[in-house]
């Protein structure tokens, strides 16, 4: 056995019920809401638990941002897997996203039976727009910092008329406009 997989693996005594994994991460996603999962995740799975080892969790982490997907998820999935298997990374997974998706369902049942008000329209609009404001405000701190560079400018205005104005998808165009704008910047220096 290599070192990482001593270091991964779980005592052999050791047989975690899979209920306890799912409401662990049922735990974990409710107390993360809104951020951190990583740290609630560690504290739930090295320090109170003790289920995984330090390096065996940075591993985990490590493998879970590299990997697509959503980070909390991938995490579950990993921990699950190291504790009982295929069946322990489904539960892991399950644990982790049933949360957002009962919120989800309850908040499509209170849509149905409001969406016929025009003042749910209204505020669902306002909504929006807060994002979208939030989102801009957000773009605008970022654009002033960086460095004042026509080129750099044109490809994020080629990116928001080809995405917010002409409604392109956004993978085709980042895929066009990523390399380009790396061979420009590599050509600038």
């Amino acid at each position: 056995m290599s070192t990482i997989e001593e270091s991964t693996a779980t005592p052999a005594a050791q047989k975690i019920a899979l209920w306890d994994i799912f409401t662990t991460f049922v735990r974990i996603s409710v107390m993360s809401f809104g951020g951190s999962t990583a740290a609630w995740s560690y504290r739930a799975v090295v320090e109170e638990r003790k289920w995984l080892d330090n390096d065996a969790f940075v591993a985990g982490m490590t493998l879970s941002q590299v990997m697509p997907g959503a980070n909390p998820v991938n995490v579950s999935l990993y921990v699950g897997q190291r504790l009982r298997g295929p069946l322990g990374a489904l539960i892991g997974a399950l644990g982790m996203i049933s949360p957002a998706l009962v919120v989800v369902l309850v908040l499509a049942v209170i849509y149905t039976h409001l969406s016929g008000y025009p003042l749910t329209h209204f505020l669902l609009l306002g909504i929006a727009a807060a994002g979208v404001g939030a989102t801009f405000s957000m773009g605008a701190k970022v654009a002033v910092r960086i460095e004042r560079k026509l080129l750099r400018y044109v490809f994020a205005i080629i990116a928001f008329v080809a995405v917010g104005v002409l409604h392109w998808p956004t993978v085709p165009v980042v895929l066009v406009l990523a390399p380009l704008s790396i061979l420009c910047a590599a050509m600038e220096n």
